[in-house]
């Protein structure tokens, strides 16, 4: 949880209070119940309904008469003050902040929560954006504001690609950049604030490492241990052996991996290549697929011309694990190889 740092300067509790003074019972209670101002849980329409005995919908005209009584009292104008208070923090937190995040940094406490939430209900100068396909729900006071962050984070996406991962820093400043172009106000674009933008997009994500990228991707939204085995070497900067990858899987993402299960993923996805006995590297680091005879034979065809025994030696080891004497049992193969005179070798 999102430790609290905002400071009120108003009892949350005290003030829900007075504001439910002038309501009956009942209403007191339905909206009591539906906000959860005594618990964590906040309890639905049919859940009031069936225990009052009444509709689900008449549960909702009920709420409704409550809210719209409250604004129209005396103690809502008096508490006018703790409106602004919310208004400036949620200023503070960049105009436009997922739900989730805002209650967190205005209390550690659920039932405090729940009764801020309350008060944005209630506050015309707050507007809730429901979550759809690309965003979290979120709160503003500050709709265009609220536009033009939304487009900055698609455009943040459509600079993706597909299976790109990037560290926070690097997304930070994307942001900033893209919202500097937006024209949006220096004061919301700052590296706080941009972190926490970044997190009520649902198009945007980041994996259990750290890193960032488009939510779709098998980067991000894991789908089993070939996509985990590839964080970990990713990872990792360099070729591991199976059971390492297996021992990382289980040890990073709190997955019980079995050795030989890894080794099969691994043999299936083309984005690992072997490169040794049980070693293997990735694909885009270089890293050809074929066997020890198929890669002496593509290094020799990019060369385009013979090649001494040294060299090939040297550019086979930097893609492949193999003993010298593995790759020179190849090359006197003279179905494959052929020496001239000079001790080069070319393809038969």
């Amino acid at each position: 949880m999102v430790t609290s740092n905002i400071q009120l300067n108003f009892k949350p509790k005290v003030v829900t209070k007075k504001l439910l003074t002038n309501l009956k019972d009942r209403a007191r209670d339905v909206i009591t119940k539906r906000y959860g101002l005594e618990e964590e849980d906040t309890q639905t329409l049919q859940a009031i309904g069936d225990l009052y005995g009444i509709t689900r919908e008449r549960v909702r005209q009920i709420e409704n008469f409550a809210l719209k009584a409250i604004r129209n009292s005396h103690t809502f104008a008096e508490a006018q003050e703790i409106f602004d208070e919310l208004k400036s923090a949620l200023y503070t937190l960049g105009g436009v902040v997922h739900e989730e995040h805002l209650l967190q940094k205005l209390s550690k406490d659920k039932v405090t929560q729940n009764h801020l939430n309350l008060y944005l209900v209630l506050g015309d100068e707050f507007t809730r954006l429901k979550e759809d396909n690309n965003f979290k729900a979120r709160w503003t006071v500050d709709a265009q504001l609220a536009n033009k962050i939304e487009d900055v984070l698609h455009a943040i996406h459509d600079s993706l690609n597909d299976n790109d991962l990037h560290d926070e820093t690097e997304m930070v400043r994307r942001f900033i950049e893209k919202a500097t172009e937006k024209n949006i106000p220096s004061e919301n674009r700052n590296d706080d604030i941009a972190r926490r933008l970044l997190w009520m997009s649902k198009v945007i994500g980041k994996n259990k490492l750290g890193h960032w990228g488009k939510s779709a991707s098998p980067n991000i939204k894991t789908r089993g241990i070939r996509d985990l085995a590839y964080l970990v070497m990713r990872n990792h900067g360099s070729p591991m052996h199976f059971r390492e990858v297996a021992k990382a899987i289980s040890t990073i993402f709190s997955h019980p991996t079995h050795t030989a299960t890894c080794h099969n993923e691994l043999i299936k996805d083309e984005r690992f290549v072997l490169i040794g006995r049980g070693m293997y590297g990735l694909k885009e680091w270089g890293y050809r697929q074929g066997t020890a005879r198929e890669v002496i034979e593509q290094i020799i065809k990019e060369e385009k011309k013979p090649m001494s025994r040294d060299e090939i030696i040297d550019r086979v080891m930097k893609e492949r694990y193999l003993k010298r004497n593995t790759i020179l049992v190849n090359l006197q193969n003279p179905k494959f190889f052929k020496k001239n005179k000079e001790g080069m070798y070319s393809v038969v």
